[in-house]
């Protein structure tokens, strides 16, 4: 068995570097894409939230008409029949 000579070692070397940045710049790309997707689902979240505080805010009122009306749906006869 021969010893290789200090080029073929440097050769190899590079090849190595080469492989590995290369391997580094497609987890980076991977990454990165990972990150700009969890900020558009965070945005999306937010976004989902204040629709949902808004139909919880714009419910409430409705609540308190439907209870007032049905107030008066039951004043309504007892006052007839006091009236009668």
């Amino acid at each position: 068995m021969t010893d290789p000579s200090p080029s073929d070692v440097a050769l190899e070397l590079e090849r190595l570097r080469a492989t590995v940045e290369t391997g580094f710049a497609k987890v980076d790309g991977s990454l990165a894409l990972l990150v700009q997707r969890s900020d558009q689902t965070d945005a999306r979240l937010a976004d989902h939230e204040q629709r949902l505080d808004a139909l919880e805010h714009a419910r409430w009122p409705l609540q308190n008409v439907l209870a007032l009306v049905a107030v008066a749906g039951l004043a309504l006869p007892l006052w007839q029949l006091a009236h009668a």
